[in-house]
């Protein structure tokens, strides 16, 4: 695909005009990132026409976009153009910097006031090594950019820290000209809300990409999803399909294997936790669950994210907080009422006022 058209002056509901603005990522990109970003852009279509570079890196193969970033292209006649040699605008935003991890070179050049990169993954793992050669990832796009201001924008209060220690190490000395945003550039979070089930059951559920760091080790995982549970129902189990045999309490499902709708209409619980070297940058699909009318219960560094919109808890204790709340209906629904009212902090409309801030402060855009 490639429908690229000249930058045409557009203007904001207050009248000024906005600058050229253009999104570069690797469209690939499966799971979170490319949800991600279709909100984003949805949201942005009625500011602007969006423009996306979007960059074949060695992550991936094949020009197939990821399946919410190609909806998203066709229903917003969003602009689209595979691997430009030169990236110029007023403001470039580039989406998730690890797509350049396994290469040595960025190929485009980007020319443009103001540098964005939006940190969809973590730079640091639990244990503290990197999550990515971030140093290589920054280094390659710095080296390509001729901007007067390059911004780090995380996109969760936990991305942030991670970024912060990152800042504070030794392979971030030859960095120093990279700033933190101020906001956090988070996930859009604009999902249908489901009422919560007046009568919940044991009915347990996890969602994820497929991925070994995805899932936690064997033991917890058994802990989470029980004989004993009513149901088990586990989206994204690819890598766990040879354990089937000696689990059959649990339902596997293959990525994209079931419609979320129907794989959230079969749980009442949502049982979130990953691999002890893995983190969570924002926990996407723990927004989804809420809003979907599911109670969450995660690890307390995941559900730092969402505040009291989720339970924190460990595999231990997963059990016995079903067992309270299947007890205590009422006390269920409250908890995910109270889930659903804090997804407004994750709003469109609160998004572009944090954008907005990003791009508006600029100055006149040189159109």
């Amino acid at each position: 695909m490639n429908n690229a058209a000249p930058p045409v002056p557009q203007r904001g509901d207050g009248g000024h005009a906005m600058p050229r603005i253009v999104h570069v990522l690797d469209p690939r990109f499966p799971g979170g990132t490319s949800s991600a970003v279709a909100q984003e852009l949805d949201v942005l279509s009625a500011l602007y026409r969006p423009r996306i570079s979007a960059i074949s890196s060695a992550m991936f193969k094949g020009h197939e976009l990821a399946r919410p970033l190609e909806q998203v292209v066709r229903a917003k006649g969003v602009t689209l153009e595979w691997d430009p040699k030169v990236i110029s605008a007023d403001l470039v935003i580039v989406h998730n910097p690890s797509f350049l991890k396994f290469q040595s070179t960025f190929d485009a050049r980007i020319i443009a006031r103001r540098l964005i990169v939006v940190t969809h993954e973590n730079f640091l793992r639990p244990g503290g090594e990197e999550g990515f050669d971030v140093a290589a990832c920054l280094g390659m796009i710095s080296r390509a950019s001729l901007v007067l201001d390059k911004v780090l924008a995380p996109v969760s209060p936990s991305n942030r820290d991670t970024i912060l220690q990152w800042m504070g190490g030794e392979n971030a000395r030859d960095h120093h000209d990279w700033r933190l945003a101020d906001d956090d550039w988070f996930n859009i979070c604009d999902f249908p809300i489901e009422a919560p089930n007046a009568a919940p059951g044991d009915r347990r559920g996890r969602l994820s990409r497929p991925g070994f760091e995805k899932f936690p080790a064997l033991d917890a995982m058994e802990a989470c999803f029980p004989p004993t549970a009513e149901r088990n129902v586990i989206l994204g189990a690819d890598t766990l399909m040879p354990l089937g045999a000696d689990h059959p309490h649990w339902q596997l499902i293959p990525f994209r294997g079931l419609e979320i709708a129907e794989f959230f209409r079969q749980i009442d619980f949502f049982v979130y936790f990953t691999a002890p070297v893995w983190q969570e940058s924002f926990g996407r699909v723990i927004a989804e669950a809420i809003a979907a009318g599911k109670l969450v219960l995660t690890d307390s560094r995941t559900a730092a994210n969402f505040g009291d919109s989720v339970i924190s808890t460990t595999p231990a204790g997963v059990d016995e907080l079903i067992a309270h709340f299947v007890r205590n209906p009422d006390r269920y629904a409250a908890q995910v009422r109270r889930g659903q009212a804090g997804l407004a902090r994750f709003s469109g409309a609160r998004f572009r006022k944090v954008f907005e801030r990003h791009v508006m402060n600029m100055g006149e855009a040189a159109l």
